[in-house]
């Protein structure tokens, strides 16, 4: 339980460190990079902000459930109610990320991969536990005896 927490709370702290980062570079920190893009390109890269937010703000509704849980703030078993799931991530086409400027790209990249992370740990919560290899040659030596 302790470990769970722990992961929980640096996933929560990168998350929101990121979507510090990333409303600080679409808001403001951008405008000159903005303005020597085309109208199409603006358009798309308003996009792809949008996307970096949406993922990140899942990601954070997804770890405070996580933590209401833990505390007994909700049932566990309203953890797969629709509601509290992770969100999906509308992908990022590579042609589209490729035409990225540089610290847009890495804002994007580094949000997919928190979100893949994230995903990772939901999906793994429904997962039976996996079987242990020692216990399973533990098992075999019995039988043989």
């Amino acid at each position: 339980m302790a470990l769970r927490r722990r992961l929980l709370d640096a996933l929560y702290s990168e998350a929101m460190l990121l979507a510090d980062e990333a409303r600080g570079y679409f808001d403001d920190g951008v405008r000159d990079e903005r303005a020597m893009l085309g109208p199409l390109e603006r358009v798309v890269f308003s996009c792809e902000s949008l996307k970096v937010t949406t993922r990140l703000m899942h990601v954070i509704a997804w770890l405070l459930t996580q933590r209401a849980i833990d505390s007994g703030e909700i049932a566990a078993d309203a953890m797969r109610d629709p509601v509290r799931m992770l969100g999906d991530a509308m992908p990022t086409d590579p042609a589209v990320l490729d035409g990225m400027p540089v610290t847009a790209r890495t804002l994007i990249l580094a949000s997919i991969d928190l979100h893949r992370r994230v995903e990772l740990i939901d999906l793994a919560q429904d997962a039976p536990p996996a079987a242990s290899p020692a216990r399973a040659m533990l098992d075999q030596l019995t039988r043989r005896l």
